[in-house]
């Protein structure tokens, strides 16, 4: 059994993990922290911050915002427990912190949780291996309109998937209006669309002389990524400190 607390337990996401992990009996949740919600309204001890919290667990699952890390790291440190970060929205100062922090406690990080986003980010790699420099490589994604990062991490993810074919790698391209001049080869282009209630949509398109080959991938609902940060969360359990990903998880 992995004892788990949650991390932005009052949230969409929160939610949905709660709500998965009931029907799980590998795992369960001890406690949530939530500095917004009500204790009145969870079945399980709810915190206003993690140095609150004092229920034994295995395992942080996060979902809330990229502000919470400093209190999330810290509380691993302090207690030797695990941490599943699937928030997005990192600075490169938080992205080094992650990675010394990884010298201490396990550390299990994706910009998405979906086994299939992450089967896709082999299949656009090898795609790229394949088509090298005779095809231009465009992402769209497209999100709900209370996602607050744009590009997604998802779609910077998929890039770096791409970008890792080539010899030098693809310089990241996000907004043309600010480039007069000719498509590089060495470039990617990413663009974000924000609206309605899209969960997640991305699609990679490598565009040629005469065709378009493309990859989509469209997520239906939140559960994917609950199913997908679970999962993780059950595998991170006694691991020894070190950043592991969906690699590690799904051997693609």
């Amino acid at each position: 059994m992995t004892n788990i607390i949650i991390c932005g337990a009052g949230g969409k996401m929160g939610k949905v993990v709660f709500d998965i992990a009931k029907n799980n009996p590998n795992v369960k949740i001890a406690a949530g922290v939530d500095k917004f919600a009500d204790p009145k309204n969870f079945s399980f001890p709810l915190f206003s911050d993690f140095f609150k919290c004092n229920v034994p667990h295995d395992v942080i699952v996060d979902f809330s915002h990229p502000d919470a890390l400093d209190d999330i790291l810290n509380f691993c440190i302090k207690n030797k427990s695990g941490v599943v970060l699937a928030t997005t929205g990192y600075t490169e100062q938080q992205k080094q912190k992650i990675k010394t922090t990884s010298a201490k406690i396990a550390i299990f990080q994706s910009f998405n949780m979906s086994l299939g986003i992450n089967l896709l980010c082999n299949l656009v790699n090898q795609a790229a291996r394949f088509l090298k420099d005779d095809y231009d490589i465009e992402i769209i994604e497209k999100h709900h309109n209370q996602k607050i990062d744009a590009p997604s991490g998802t779609a910077l993810m998929l890039a770096d998937s791409v970008s890792n074919a080539f010899d030098g790698g693809l310089n990241h391209v996000y907004n043309r209006r600010e480039k007069s001049e000719k498509r590089s080869k060495k470039e990617i282009g990413i663009s974000s669309v924000r609206g309605g209630n899209i969960v997640g949509e991305h699609e990679i398109m490598f565009i040629g002389r005469d065709e378009i080959i493309t990859f989509t991938h469209k997520a239906a609902s939140k559960e994917i990524f609950a199913l997908g940060a679970l999962r993780a969360a059950i595998f991170l359990k006694d691991k020894k400190p070190g950043i592991y990903s969906m690699k590690d998880l799904t051997n693609f």
